[in-house]
């Protein structure tokens, strides 16, 4: 074998080596911080020196340009209607992590031929060999394509306040994943919580609930606290992680990535998922 051959087959030995781990962001109803909880972990995990990329999936309301305080050009609705390439529209954002915005092109993509939802497919699954994490942002409440997603990828993290109407969604949501896809892992944070207490007692009453009624054991991350440095990062359009980096909710933020981490140790990230067979076998039916 030649030096040149040896070298491409090295190189592709190391492009498909790893598997991003995939992960959704959901809430059973909208106002829980989901998008802010997304953009700040995401910062958080790349400045440990993973590669991350946030897909905005939250169609017709997605915010993370907006956190980011970034205009981006193209979205995945362009990629669909301009035949662009995934790269086009993957923005490198500030503080190392990468991002595709949400538009409103996903409703179109059922409407797609088969060639291509095979390229479309295909690209997804070289993003995948790109980074170590992609992050999910997903719409509130659920539509056919935002659940087949949510069905695809490994870990789900549920977002959810202390809100009865709030925890009452969330569990609504978490049953619709054990029934339908009980093999995901579940992970729970409980955002905006007034006291410590009110959201321990918040994620005890949800994963109480699981266990009893579904046999369903969810993960606990922790909790956020009510923290105005939240909104005055909005304002700025700069995310609370970065901007203010010793608030309390940097703090706590800062612990449940640490335990998000720290339960997947358990798990063999280098392991190919099944996030684009999945995906292949809704799409191509």
């Amino acid at each position: 074998m030649s030096d040149q051959a040896e070298k491409l087959r090295k190189m592709l030995m190391e492009k498909y080596s790893k598997t991003a781990r995939t992960i959704a962001v959901v809430s059973g109803k909208g106002g829980v911080g989901k998008s802010n909880i997304t953009v700040n972990s995401a910062i958080s995990i790349a400045q440990r020196g993973k590669k991350v990329l946030v897909f905005d999936f939250d169609i017709g309301m997605g915010n993370i340009d907006v956190l980011l305080g970034i205009d981006s050009q193209n979205n995945i609705s362009n990629y669909i209607k301009n035949n662009l390439s995934i790269n086009d529209i993957v923005y490198t954002g500030p503080y190392n992590i990468s991002y595709i915005s949400a538009g409103n092109g996903f409703a179109e993509v059922l409407e797609l031929d088969q060639t291509s939802i095979r390229r479309l497919l295909a690209e997804l699954e070289d993003l995948q060999h790109l980074y170590d994490f992609i992050i999910f942002d997903m719409g509130a409440g659920a539509t056919k394509t935002n659940l087949q997603v949510l069905l695809s990828v490994e870990d789900i993290i549920v977002i959810t306040t202390p809100e009865p109407t709030s925890i009452t969604d969330a569990y609504s949501m978490m049953k619709y994943i054990s029934i339908n896809a009980p093999e995901n892992n579940l992970f729970l944070i409980c955002n905006r919580s007034e006291r410590e207490k009110e959201g321990k007692l918040t994620l005890e009453r949800l994963q109480s609930a699981m266990k009893k009624f579904l046999n369903k054991d969810i993960h606990s991350l922790g909790i956020l606290p009510e923290d105005s440095h939240v909104r005055k990062a909005v304002i700025r359009q700069e995310p609370f992680y970065s901007e203010f980096p010793h608030s309390p909710i940097s703090a706590k933020l800062e612990q449940i990535v640490q335990n998000y981490l720290g339960e997947n140790k358990k798990y063999d990230l280098s392991q190919t998922n099944h996030f684009i067979r999945k995906l292949r076998s809704f799409f191509e039916r």
